[in-house]
């Protein structure tokens, strides 16, 4: 990945990892239960984990196989379990999905945790 694609999806993350942690916490009633919640199901109630990744890859033009390439190449050594069937495009966005919401809850928590920890 070049190195201006590699900023883009950096800035990609930042943006979604700071408007699920504002909803997050907003939704949840605070740090502290939208840490909870994140850790224990982050597809549970006030999160919807998935949900916000399928509206921010429409928002940001990332649900076809190109999009999903883009996202793919910035997480190459990155660990998912994932199975389907599908067209080729179809099985992309799934899996760019899925590695990108593990990566944006880790994001997430990490960042809840710190608040957490130091106001």
């Amino acid at each position: 990945m070049d190195l201006y694609q590699r900023q883009q999806f950096d800035v990609l993350l930042l943006t979604a990892a700071d408007r699920l942690a504002e909803r997050a916490v907003q939704r949840c009633g605070g740090h502290a239960e939208a840490l909870r919640r994140l850790r224990e199901d982050p597809d549970g109630e006030g999160v919807w984990l998935g949900e916000f990744v399928d509206a921010l890859f429409a928002e940001f033009c990332l649900d076809d196989a190109d999009g999903a390439a883009f996202v793919l190449r910035a997480l190459p050594t990155r660990t998912i379990a994932f199975s389907g069937e599908g067209t080729v495009a179809d099985v992309l966005v799934r899996l760019a999905k899925a590695a990108f919401a593990d990566l944006l809850a880790a994001k997430v928590i990490e960042a809840l945790d710190r608040a957490e920890r130091y106001g």
